[in-house]
């Protein structure tokens, strides 16, 4: 958004909560965006970016809940389809619903047969409550590591979109986030964040398994701050010892 708007020579004001990782707040000031903060345990992100709007007379772009960015973020599936072919699975972390719906709704359309996985962190599993519920279930301020995970709940338009398009959704734990993220560091020498780690896990953890599938995996999201990400692997280390049980060779696409 922040580069975009120094693209199109449009003022941008980005709302994040205080706890964001440093190194995002840093990058998107460094391309010219004003950053609000706000406190996610006495405030509501929506009513702040609503007062802000209304006081600058700016247009609203909500960050999960809007066509258009569901939209944008569903061509992530479409460019994977595209490059590698038809997928049996698709995996794709999971916050407030906007990656998952744009990717599922690609999916319907390239690849019919393809079944689409939502993945969350245990302690932030609204949406997965919520798609087997079928009620809007919601976690206040949820306390995971996963950063882009800690949307209260799934959107007036994700919802929906998430329990025609979806398949099925699953959990993964802080201990396996971590340990995957290291992994794709480590192994990939890809730098993703907790949240971009999510849908990975399940597979590197065996919680999805269906031997012989062409199985995608959506990797989305690299800002983490490195002094914390090296003590989120220390403190990994010292808790197990274990690997990823999948060889990535035969399990990515």
């Amino acid at each position: 958004m922040a580069l975009a708007g120094q693209i199109l020579e449009i003022p941008v004001t980005i709302v994040m909560p205080d706890d964001a990782p440093a190194v995002k707040q840093a990058a998107t000031r460094g391309y010219g965006a004003e950053v609000i903060l706000y406190n996610r345990a006495t405030q509501r992100r929506e009513e702040v970016t609503q007062r802000i709007a209304t006081e600058q007379g700016s247009t609203l772009i909500p960050p999960f809940d809007y066509g258009p960015v569901i939209a944008g973020q569903g061509t992530a599936a479409k460019e994977l389809i595209e490059a590698v072919g038809e997928l049996d699975l698709l995996l794709v972390c999971c916050g407030g619903g906007g990656l998952i719906s744009g990717c599922a709704i690609a999916a319907h359309a390239l690849a019919p047969q393809c079944q689409v996985i939502g993945v969350e962190p245990k302690k932030a599993d609204d949406a997965t409550r919520s798609f087997y519920t079928k009620t809007l279930q919601t976690i206040e301020n949820p306390s995971t590591i996963a950063d882009g995970a800690r949307t209260s709940c799934l959107g007036d338009l994700t919802f929906p979109i998430v329990l025609h398009y979806v398949h099925d959704m699953v959990t993964v734990s802080e201990t396996a986030i971590a340990r995957s993220m290291f992994f794709l560091w480590e192994r990939m020498k890809i730098v993703v964040e907790p949240t971009g780690a999510l849908a990975a896990t399940a597979l590197l953890e065996g919680i999805v398994a269906v031997p012989q599938a062409r199985i995608g995996v959506i990797v989305s999201g690299g800002n983490v701050d490195l002094k914390e990400a090296s003590k989120l692997f220390n403190k990994t280390a010292t808790k197990t010892k274990k690997s990823p049980r999948l060889p990535l060779a035969q399990e990515f696409s």
